[in-house]
């Protein structure tokens, strides 16, 4: 009776979905509260549910669930949902994701730091993707691989028990008492992984914590067809969808974009990018350059999720460490990657350099002809030997139009490759899939990161694909009409606020090129002390964010997002974007992301109201 109760309410609540849920990577974040993501959604839903209330208007005003569909989005919390309720297990303890193998490495991982062994255990084919030798080799695992005739073969031992299932049967999970977690994969649409038992709840938030860092949920479109084919009793059916077309013009689209040659990769996101590029030059290092100290140099105060991911891949491996890399502000891009790069050479090391050009987020770009130079100076080690050169790895989120890569240009001459996230500009906001393009120097790693960007299986979807075909032809135009929108925003702040300082490029920079369309704003204080003057300008950002997303709520919003296809996005980096950085290096200033499709004369007006507020 309960589970048909189930079941109809959800099929109810399909119907009646709001089509953000589907659309868009963010919902609702006008009323989102980012301490209770997840747990406020669910509480809400529940309520929902005991009310047997699924109206439209009930639906919509659900709070986010996530701040960012990366980690999750409210159809993937309903469907892990739904399967924990027909299965007697709490929620937090089903987790989708759509590959079907980063869930397995999720618990390698964890086990790896913990020092504890796991067995992974199978009965029909373990995951094409899964290959156990680089597994341990590349990514430093320890693990067992056993195929038994059934779930029910599977005795307890002192080791985790993973159990990879592919049942198309998606209501009902065999779960085992001697099993610890129970993964079922679908073919196309991802996989989902069950935790069994009391005893193994310290993974959820390890788990949690990779899909965030290294991969995708289960897309929205992929969780409405599970949920539909959930609520009907049916079992899921592999898709055959041929995607040639809409991916051969993404491709040729990107390469157009970037002036690059080489055949481009898309990710289910910017991070699942990152990630088989890190783990690509790791692979390469260890092959040509074995038992050599590897090092990645990263800015410390760069996106979060790059600055966290990095020194997590480098928390697995021990002979891969991260160097900071000072970028901004009181220091100079160029004398840090000069100064870094004699480090490495000195302990005759392989060196990998993230960065981000304009810098994030106090949107700076270095000298290019002096970044250029130093890449391409020839350093020694200790012994006089000719040391291993860089490779360069540029995030290129903030401005993808610039040519960085093409015949002649300031990474021409050195190995280097651009990635950049596609939920900004790329897709504007409709979807996470990122991309990654290399010069022709580097065009061996390009198969490297093919292989593992295919190990993780976190090559974009078939709807992202499709989505980024439709978009971004339209790129360069929305780039250019969001940057006039934002220099007549900052030339307005100047007028209005002078004592404010901006972070944006110069007329000249953009004469280059370097049209972004954020910047930074370090407002005004007052104070008698440091701590004083410090605590005033915090209040302040909140006040005029505050004020920003309750004037103007259909176009402000408080989000990390950028390049969006309408609206304006607000945030501060230190409780955002940088949420895993040092506290000493993040920046507690208003962030500012503005689309080319917003009432700008009615954001001028309001920053007016909150001028004469001060």
């Amino acid at each position: 009776m309960q589970q048909n109760r189930i079941l109809n309410y959800i099929k109810n609540v399909l119907k009646n979905k709001p089509s953000d849920w589907v659309k868009l990577t963010t919902h609702r974040l006008d009323i989102y509260n980012e301490s209770l993501a997840k747990t406020q959604f669910l509480e809400y839903f529940e309520n929902l549910f005991s009310d047997n209330n699924y109206e439209v208007s009930a639906l919509e005003n659900l709070p986010t669930a996530y701040d960012y569909i990366r980690l999750g989005h409210p159809l993937s919390c309903v469907l892990e949902w739904t399967i924990a309720k027909l299965n007697n297990l709490d929620a937090e303890s089903v987790i989708s994701f759509d590959s079907k193998t980063v869930p397995v490495l999720s618990i390698l991982r964890k086990n790896l730091l913990d020092g504890k062994a796991t067995t992974i255990y199978y009965s029909e084919v373990i995951p094409e993707a899964f290959k156990t030798d680089v597994f341990k080799t590349v990514y430093g695992y320890n693990f067992e691989v056993k195929k038994v005739e059934s779930i029910s073969d599977i005795s307890k031992n002192a080791s985790t028990s993973v159990f990879i299932s592919n049942s198309n049967t998606i209501k009902d999970f065999n779960l085992n008492i001697n099993i610890d977690i129970l993964i079922n994969s679908y073919g196309n649409y991802g996989s989902i992984l069950l935790i069994n038992g009391k005893e193994n709840k310290d993974f959820i938030s390890e788990i949690q914590h990779v899909r965030r860092r290294e991969t995708v949920a289960m897309t929205p479109l992929n969780c409405l067809e599970v949920l539909e084919a959930v609520s009907s009793s049916e079992t899921i059916e592999e898709r055959q969808i041929n995607i040639q077309t809409e991916k051969q013009s993404v491709l040729e689209s990107l390469k157009k974009i970037t002036y690059t040659s080489a055949e481009p990769l898309v990710a289910s996101s910017g991070l699942s990018m990152q990630y088989a590029i890190m783990m690509g030059l790791i692979d390469d290092a260890q092959h040509n350059y074995p038992n050599k100290p590897i090092r990645f140099l990263v800015p410390p105060n760069c996106y979060g999720g790059t600055n966290d991911q990095a020194r997590r891949v480098a928390a697995c491996l021990d002979n891969v460490e991260i160097l900071d890399l000072p970028v901004d502000g009181e220091n100079d891009m160029v004398k840090s990657v000069d100064n870094v790069l004699e480090q490495v050479a000195k302990i005759d090391g392989v060196p990998f350099i993230i960065a981000e050009i304009p810098t994030n987020p106090r949107v700076e770009v270095p000298n290019l002809d002096d970044l250029k130079t130093a890449l391409k100076k020839k350093r020694t080690t200790k012994n006089g030997e000719t040391a291993i050169d860089s490779v360069f790895i540029l995030d290129q989120t903030f401005c993808p139009n610039v040519n960085f890569l093409g015949e002649n240009k300031v990474l021409s001459e050195v190995r280097a490759l651009s990635y950049s996230s596609g939920s900004k500009f790329p897709s504007g906001g409709l979807c996470t899939a990122g991309y990654c393009v290399v010069n022709n120097k580097a065009e061996a790693l390009q198969n490297k990161i093919a292989k593992h960007l295919g190990l993780c299986d976190n090559e974009a979807t078939v709807q992202q694909y499709q989505i980024l075909a439709k978009q971004l032809p339209s790129m360069l135009q929305r780039i250019d009409n969001a940057y006039k929108y934002t220099r007549e925003f900052v030339n307005f702040i100047k007028e209005k606020l002078p004592e404010a300082k901006i972070n944006f490029v110069s007329e000249e920079l953009a004469s280059h090129g370097f049209t972004p369309s954020v910047f930074s704003l370090d407002l005004p204080t007052k104070g008698e002390t440091p701590e004083e003057k410090e605590n005033y300008k915090r209040e302040l950002n909140h006040k005029l964010i505050n004020l920003m997303i309750t004037e103007i709520p259909d176009e402000s919003k408080y989000c990390v997002s950028y390049g969006q296809l309408k609206g304006c996005y607000w945030t501060i980096p230190a409780t955002s974007t940088q949420g895993t950085t040092k506290e000493g290096d993040k920046d507690y200033i208003a962030r500012v992301a503005l689309s080319g499709n917003m009432d700008l004369e009615k954001h001028k007006a309001v920053f007016q109201q909150f001028v004469n507020s001060i």
